[in-house]
């Protein structure tokens, strides 16, 4: 047994539909711009830009169904992502062997700091501290591609508080799925526990604290927060969409995609993916 001289920070993993097992998370990717109208939506000409990638820590992965509103920031946006969870890695990966190293499929939000990456930005600096902040990657379980096959189209959406803010479908992604895992592991040795949160769809809004009354509280006189809750993922199998719900009923899923979701908030927040048949 390894005698360290501090106590190591635990392992970070969140749950896998179906199995007692959870997975082990080692790094997150995130796509920046792979919808073409996020990227006009951004200011961006989707056509001419190769793939860019930052990274999260692997520590802000949060399954807790809550988000607290983070410190030193007044405009926090919301992103619905497809997760991609990797299995295994490796370095120069051909596309046509890419999905090979997918274990399963998921989804989740990527929260951001727009005031501080927007500072960020004009300085030319790194995006960290818009982006990989505490509790920044709200995620639902995953679901392994053996059970869902390989996504390459269908319905990705985000309502909040019954509202659909955020549609799209898988398809128009710029960068597809093998595409990703082939580029990234140009750049980086890839490896199993690696996500790829794999780029949002138009529509990402500033979310705003006060939302959601019950939990909002106050750290200061000009710094609100608010814990909304996060919902957690349910999914259904073929063509049917698969919904997450805080509050809202949840349409029935059949065996073996069912499974409970929260039910304590007084407003819902949905996120819906519709597999392609």
């Amino acid at each position: 047994m390894t005698n360290y001289v501090i106590e190591p920070a635990q392992q970070v993993s969140f749950p896998v539909r179906g199995s007692d097992a959870v997975f082990p998370v080692r790094r997150i990717y995130c796509i920046g711009r792979n919808y073409a109208d996020h990227a006009i939506e951004m200011g961006h000409d989707p056509d001419k830009e190769p793939p860019f990638f930052f990274q999260k820590n692997a520590e802000n992965v949060d399954t807790s169904g809550e988000f607290p509103y983070p410190p030193q920031t007044s405009d926090v946006h919301f992103e619905m992502e497809m997760i991609v969870a990797l299995k295994s890695g490796g370095v120069d990966i051909r596309e046509e062997d890419a999905l090979d190293h997918v274990f399963g499929y998921g989804l989740g939000l990527d929260m951001t700091r727009r005031d501080l990456q927007g500072e960020a930005k004009k300085m030319g600096r790194p995006w960290e501290i818009g982006k990989a902040f505490e509790r920044s990657a709200p995620m639902s379980e995953l679901v392994p591609a053996s059970d869902t096959g390989h996504l390459e189209q269908g319905r990705i959406a985000l309502q909040v508080n019954g509202a659909e803010r955020q549609i799209g479908d898988l398809n128009q992604m710029i960068w597809k799925v093998p595409e990703m895992i082939a580029y990234l592991s140009r750049f980086y040795d890839i490896a199993a526990g690696d996500l790829i949160m794999s780029g949002t769809p138009a529509g990402g809004q500033r979310y705003t604290a006060g939302t959601h009354d019950r939990w909002a509280r106050r750290h200061g006189p000009d710094c609100p927060a608010v814990t909304p809750r996060i919902p957690k993922s349910r999914c259904c199998s073929s063509s049917q969409t698969c919904y997450s719900s805080s509050s809202s009923p949840s349409p029935s899923c059949p065996s073996p995609w069912s499974s409970s979701s929260s039910s304590s908030s007084s407003s819902s927040s949905w996120s819906s993916i519709t597999r392609g048949v």
